[in-house]
């Protein structure tokens, strides 16, 4: 990372044998001479599941950020001005199969360990849910053949034939 692009602080959590990174977009680096912030957006565009915090009670629209594999959206937002109680709703792909744990029946949550476990169990049900779906199976049957194919020519060099020539 010495170009600093990922940025030198994120969050970090583990839970349930899971590691978890954050790609909080507000703690990735700004660039001041690339407008579009193609290293800010390659990191949440190649996210599955997103985290969008809303300050005020707003729709959604997922097709605001344009990605292909964001397949599920958590939205939070605050429901008090102290921080202690939260609103949490969940978009998803018609293709994500439906995954837990549960929405209790009004999506509202005090901030508390019960909340934060309930979060972190929902994004990796959220995240494991979204691998089942066929754009994601897709693109990983797409890359399998791509890592085969490439050790196939790292590694397969018969006597007389130039490796090059597969390149």
């Amino acid at each position: 990372m010495k170009s600093d692009y990922t940025g030198t602080e994120s969050i970090y959590e583990e839970f349930n044998n899971h590691e978890i990174m954050f790609h909080v977009s507000t703690l990735l680096p700004h660039s001041k001479i690339e407008r579009q912030q193609l290293e800010r957006k390659r990191h949440i565009g190649n996210d599955i599941v997103a985290i969008i915090f809303q300050e005020n009670e707003t729709i959604f629209n997922p097709e605001c950020i344009a990605s292909q594999f964001l397949h599920v959206y958590l939205v939070i937002t605050p429901l008090d001005s102290h921080g202690t109680r939260f609103k949490v709703s969940v978009i998803h792909r018609d293709s994500v199969p439906s995954f837990g744990p549960v929405i209790n029946y009004s999506n509202s949550f005090h901030y508390d360990n019960i909340f934060k476990q309930w979060i972190l169990t929902k994004l990796i049900n959220a995240e494991m849910a979204s691998c089942r779906a066929n754009t994601i199976q897709k693109y990983q049957v797409e890359k399998k053949n791509f890592f085969l194919f490439f050790c196939f020519l790292l590694f397969y060099n018969p006597i007389g034939t130039d490796k090059n020539k597969f390149i």
